[in-house]
């Protein structure tokens, strides 16, 4: 198995089609994300209420994809934290503060791989650094391939994936409303991605 050479938070759920049997094409093709079809989701709990769901907006990115080896390389995806959004916009103005993601300090999230296993046909993990407010951390994505197919709403061929996993967000300098219970610590993340082969 190939091991990406560089991956950001929402395109590490492509890597794991590195890890499934796929059907064999000629040569390694370029892949382009799709912001229409890149979602960043995130959970956590307010105050033992609820769970506030947020997502990022600005999610881009390109790669190389081998089906026929399979390997992925050359994937970078950025993650602009200024597009966070909960559908509540006082509440979005406090997650770009310095309490939480400082975006005019650290305008982006990345991640690095370093590491994927296969665990099943259309499943993996992968690990990596993530990095948020300058805090590097290693995190462990689980991932299944979804689809390499043309697309039926037109000629584009697209590969799609979901993945998972869970951070403490005080782990990387987020320590507002944790102490209080106010906010809570875990951070339920889901991706869903398409990537459209150039």
């Amino acid at each position: 198995m190939k091991a990406l050479n560089k991956i950001t938070l929402p395109a590490a759920a492509f890597a794991a089609a590195a890890c499934f049997s796929l059907p064999g094409l000629a040569a390694p093709e370029e892949y382009q994300l799709d912001p229409a079809h890149a979602y960043v989701l995130f959970k956590v709990e307010h105050a033992g209420y609820s769970h506030t769901i947020g997502r990022f907006n600005d999610v881009d990115g390109s790669f190389v994809f081998d089906e026929e080896a399979p390997s992925i390389s050359d994937l970078e995806v950025t993650i602009q934290s200024e597009s966070v959004d909960t559908n509540h916009e006082k509440r979005d103005e406090h997650l770009r503060s310095a309490d939480f993601l400082d975006v005019e300090t650290y305008p982006e999230i990345t991640f690095a791989m370093t590491g994927s296993e296969q665990t099943g046909e259309k499943t993996g993990t992968i690990t990596g650094d993530l990095t948020i407010l300058d805090t590097t951390r290693e995190v462990t994505l689980d991932v299944t391939w979804n689809k390499s197919a043309t697309s039926p709403f037109g000629d584009n061929y697209i590969t799609g994936a979901s993945a998972t996993t869970t951070i403490n967000r005080s782990e990387f300098g987020m320590e507002y409303g944790v102490e209080s219970g106010a906010v809570g610590d875990e951070v339920d993340i889901e991706i869903e991605i398409e990537a459209i082969r150039q």
